[in-house]
Parts: structure tokens; C-alpha cells; sequence
């Protein structure tokens, strides 16, 4: 029996369940921060085959199997005026906690000093299943944990351009609803990205596209047999809307996964 937070088993089951009927043979891999490197949710990722990279909260412990690397980059930084990082690699386990030891990469950066100041150490640990034959501890941290980073950045994007933070209502299905919404609107906005390559807003964040190419006024007149938009000819954006138009005109219907 697992001991995991509140609703994180419930969600990882349902979340891989429904990812492979979709794809069976895809690669599962949880990214999270320090508050979920628990026994229970490590060894359920370990028993479903799938794979892990999660933070691990500084301690003494940690410390000491960093020392040497962290001088390292101390000395470094100090010679070179800038940041400097150094990894270590190693197998550990909490003293209760954990179950089992695992592999765990640490960061060990030395930060310059401003005003005089010496500098500051900046270690950082993480947890995970992947053997160094897979990942080096270098690129297990930069390329794939530090991508955590990048995925707060879209749901941020989802909370603050289409207003998922607004959860007032005081029934929680409501608030629920709420959010629902917030999710589909910012997947249509995913989606529209596809049609802006080559665009202006190619690069837009969802709150550039939706005021400026979405948010638009317009004149709406009902005839007996039509319904007639018209649109400003200042409008600055008439240039790119008419393309996506036409780009998701052509486009036809997406298939669903098999």
C-alpha cells in the first residue's frame, strides 16, 4: 500500500492509465519538486514502470557528499569572476524515509559575491531512475530537470492569459468548472499556434494572441438570410487573421489518436 499526497496516486493512475490506452509503448517520466520525493510516490513510479527526476530537499547529509565539488566551484568562481557549476553523482537514502537507496545528481554552483561579497553556495539534489548509461549527471539536471521550469511557464501561462486562477465561486464544483474552462480555451490557443508559423505572433504568449489578433471589435448586422461581421480597416492585424483563416480553412479535421 502506498502513502502518497493527497490525490497524487488517484491522478498518476488515471493520468498513465489514459496515456497508455492511447500509446501503449510511450515513456513515462514524473518531474516534481522536493515535495514529492516521498518513499511512496518513488516506489509506485518504480512499480509501474515509470521513470522519475524530483528535487530533493537540502540537508546536512546532502551537504557532505557535495563538499569537495562545492569547493571546487568555489575556487573556480573565484578565478573566473562568474557562476560555476560542478556535479556530483552518487547513490543515497534518507535515514527512515526511503525504503531503498537511489541515485541521486547534485548540482554544486558557486555564485559571485555583489559588493564585495564572497559569493554563496547554491546546491541543488535530485532524485531519479535513470542510470547514468542514460543520462550524465550534467544532462540529467540542465537538460532534462531544469525543463521543468518551461512547463511552469505554461501553466502559468493557462492561470494568468485565460484566467484559471479565477476560482471565487464558493461550491468547489464551480470552481472546478471554471478551471475546465480555463484548460480548453488555453488548448485552443495551442492549437491556434500551429496556423501562426511564420507570423508576427508566431512566438506570442496566449495573452499577445488573444488581445491582439482575438479581442477585436467589429460591426455584427442580421439579415433575414445572413449574418454580416465587419471588421475595421485599421485593424492592424488584418494581415495575419486573414492567413490563419485561410491556413485553418485548409487545414481539414485532425485525427484522434488510435
Amino acid at each position: 500500500m502506498y502513502v502518497l499526497r493527497a490525490g497524487t496516486a488517484d491522478a498518476l493512475d488515471w493520468i498513465v492509465a489514459s496515456l497508455r490506452r492511447a500509446w501503449p509503448d510511450v515513456e513515462i517520466c514524473v518531474r516534481g519538486d522536493s515535495g514529492f520525493a516521498r518513499d511512496g510516490l518513488l516506489a509506485w513510479c518504480e512499480d509501474n514502470d515509470v521513470d522519475y527526476i524530483i528535487g530533493v530537499g537540502r540537508n546536512d547529509r546532502l551537504a557532505e557528499q557535495v563538499a569537495d565539488k562545492l569547493e571546487e566551484a568555489r575556487l573556480a568562481m573565484l578565478s573566473s569572476g562568474n557562476a560555476e557549476r560542478r556535479f556530483a553523482d552518487f547513490e543515497w537514502r534518507t535515514r527512515t524515509s526511503w525504503s531503498c537507496a537511489r541515485r541521486v545528481v547534485a548540482k554544486a554552483e558557486a555564485l559571485p559575491g555583489r559588493q564585495g561579497r564572497k559569493g554563496k553556495a547554491n546546491p541543488r539534489y535530485i532524485v531519479t531512475s535513470y542510470d547514468a548509461d542514460r543520462y550524465d549527471a550534467r544532462t540529467l539536471y540542465e537538460d532534462e530537470y531544469c525543463a521543468r521550469g518551461e512547463m511552469e511557464n505554461r501553466i502559468k501561462e493557462q492561470q494568468l492569459d485565460m484566467f484559471g486562477d479565477r476560482a471565487s465561486c464558493s461550491n468547489m464544483r464551480s470552481n472546478q468548472l471554471r478551471v475546465w474552462l480555463s484548460a480548453v480555451a488555453y488548448q485552443l490557443i495551442v492549437e491556434l499556434r500551429r496556423y501562426l508559423d511564420g507570423t508576427e505572433l508566431e512566438n506570442a504568449q496566449g495573452e499577445t494572441i488573444r488581445s491582439k489578433l482575438l479581442k477585436i471589435g467589429a460591426r455584427v448586422r442580421i439579415s433575414t438570410r445572413r449574418v454580416w461581421i465587419s471588421f475595421s480597416s485599421a485593424f492592424p492585424m488584418q494581415r495575419v487573421f486573414a492567413l490563419v483563416l485561410a491556413r485553418i480553412r485548409g487545414a481539414g479535421p485532425r485525427e484522434a489518436p488510435t
